[in-house]
């Protein structure tokens, strides 16, 4: 608890650490559609709106804000823009400082200072790049700062991007520990057959993928199914998520209150913090498919041998975090392999090929 006699005692950075830290993270993320008009400019009510509900919200939470729209910002100072790698490479550049500047306009009304943290996948996919990472955050919010993130679209390889900032966030929320991540959507919320909002969903299960709808909002990359898919992952990882719009003057207040949008009840989990960033990890360019019989011995935290191994696809070395599917193609969890792609592929055939340690390995 902070305040009162027992914070009086403590030095003030400490104090001011020692509070920080007791709150709970709370990971938001807005999506190009939400923040902008058909045209894509950003829209500086929509701004202010989120700044004025963060400031409210951060007195409790450690807050961390993914935002979409950098190209969307700086696509209009790219002549004859055709939407090509390279000119979403050159707006994103362009937009990212635009974007981060009304930020910064609109949170110094509340004494808010932001920091721009433009991230990479091996920034999740590296253990020691993950810590430091997270030991930047928390000086971040120790000095009451507000961490603003986005993807560094210039710089990053095609093959390695995220696949859109529904995941980016996810695995911000996973890897540290958050205990509530609100991704917001110009539909309002996840909608069933009749278009209504379902307001609470339990367990994402048949049923609910049944009311997904194929498409993608005009400006963003994501869609309902990119949604759905990452908050599977992270309620199956103990996370609350709230799938809701911006519409009214508090929209984050009444979603926590169940006002807003669709809440999607965390399951439980007792992961340790390691295990977390093997799941942080776990959306990678490799996929391991196992059989029925390796699914149950994984389940009983047995190790992964390659003799039920039934499929490998995509290209990764030994040591890195590739996803685990079952022979329906659902994602099961995510393992740091022993081997290579050729290593697993050749020791299929084989009996007691250790593919994955139990120890790093993370079922959902």
């Amino acid at each position: 608890m902070c305040g009162g006699k027992y914070t009086e005692v403590l030095s003030s950075g400490f104090s001011n650490y020692f509070c920080a830290m007791q709150k709970p993270v709370l990971v938001i993320k807005l999506g190009t559609a939400v923040i902008t008009d058909d045209e894509g400019v950003i829209s500086h009510s929509i701004i202010k709106k989120v700044a004025s509900e963060i400031a409210d919200l951060s007195a409790a939470h450690r807050v961390v804000l993914v935002s979409s729209g950098a190209v969307g910002s700086g696509k209009v100072y790219i002549q004859n823009y055709k939407g090509s790698i390279t000119e979403r490479k050159a707006a994103a550049a362009v937009g990212n400082p635009l974007l981060i500047q009304l930020y910064q306009k609109h949170f110094a009304k509340f004494n808010i200072p932001v920091a721009q943290a433009l991230c990479e996948r091996h920034h999740f996919s590296n253990r020691f790049q993950f810590v430091q990472l997270k030991d930047t955050f928390e000086a971040f919010w120790q000095n009451g700062i507000l961490p603003i993130v986005n993807e560094n679209d210039l710089v990053s390889n095609v093959e390695l991007k995220f696949s859109d900032n529904d995941e980016l966030a996810t695995l911000i929320a996973i890897g540290f520990d958050a205990e509530t991540l609100i991704i917001c959507t110009s539909v309002g919320g996840f909608m069933d057959n009749e278009k209504k909002i379902i307001p609470v969903i339990e367990k994402i299960d048949g049923k609910v993928m049944g009311y997904v709808q194929a498409g993608k909002s005009t400006l963003g990359l994501g869609g309902m199914t990119s949604k759905l898919t990452f908050t599977r992952l992270a309620s199956s990882l103990g996370i609350k998520v709230i799938i809701c719009g911006l519409d009214g003057k508090t929209p984050f207040a009444d979603a926590f209150a169940g006002k807003n949008g669709t809440t999607f009840v965390p399951q439980s989990s007792n992961l340790k913090a390691r295990q977390k960033w093997l799941a942080s990890g776990s959306i990678t360019l490799g996929t391991i498919s196992v059989d029925k019989g390796a699914v149950k011995a994984l389940r009983q935290r047995r190790s992964l041998l390659t003799v039920g191994v039934t499929n490998v696809q995509g290209k990764f070395a030994a040591g890195e975090v590739v996803q685990i599917k079952d022979e329906e193609e659902n994602i099961i969890g995510v393992a740091k392999v022993k081997l290579d792609t050729a290593a697993i592929r050749d020791g299929i055939s084989q009996k007691n090929v250790l593919a994955a340690h139990a120890d790093d390995i993370v079922i959902f």
